[in-house]
């Protein structure tokens, strides 16, 4: 059934230039698969980073407890001179640096932006907890941040840039708290048309 092939002419080989093509064949292909890797793990890995930010810039955020705010009758027609608030982080939030955080003021005197700190700049961060950190760490912190629009207020200075920030009876302001993650958290402020008292809750 099969014949025996005694003569060493009559057998079959591969050519040197086949083997050369099969070689070449599979570097070709060692060198893509390579790249793919490479590739798949790089788009893993942007994948994995834009995840996190948008989870931070989604969960990091601050939330408004309470705001009030200190009446001055001697200011002109009287108005708000310091904004208090109380703030904590949002539930799900990581630890969040107060320090790090911006403010924006939008109101009828137009727009400021600064950031929180505890110098003599116009705001103060006074936090609910022994060590006054200013890095809210746990979802129980509490810290009431003041911030001055006035230069004749308690506080050194003002953050309504060279003048006073006025937010008289009526007025109405929003504040939008950036923390460093990005996350927004925007209050609205709005003055009684009548004030009867030195504290105000706004």
């Amino acid at each position: 059934m099969f014949e025996t092939i005694l003569d060493e002419e009559e057998r079959g080989q591969v050519g040197i230039g086949t083997l050369i093509v099969f070689i070449a064949m599979v570097l070709v292909a060692a060198i893509a698969a390579g790249v793919l890797i490479n590739t798949a793990g790089f788009l893993q890995t942007q994948a994995e980073a834009t995840g996190e930010e948008s989870t931070s810039q989604v969960s990091d955020r601050l939330q408004v407890v309470s705001q009030s705010g200190t009446f001055d009758s001697s200011e002109g027609n009287g108005q708000i001179v310091e904004l208090d608030f109380v703030l904590a982080q949002s539930p799900g939030a990581s630890n969040i640096d107060l320090s790090e955080t911006s403010v924006e003021l939008i109101g009828e005197d137009g727009q400021e932006t600064f950031t929180l700190s505890t110098a003599a700049d116009g705001t103060d961060i006074d936090i609910f907890k022994g060590e006054n950190n200013v890095v809210f760490t746990d979802s129980s912190d509490r810290a009431q941040v003041t911030v001055g629009l006035d230069a004749d207020s308690s506080l050194v200075d003002n953050n309504a840039g060279e003048n006073p920030y006025v937010l008289e009876e009526g007025d109405s302001m929003t504040v939008t708290f950036t923390t460093a993650s990005g996350a927004t958290t925007t209050s609205e402020i709005r003055v009684p048309s009548t004030v009867v008292s030195d504290s105000v809750r706004l």
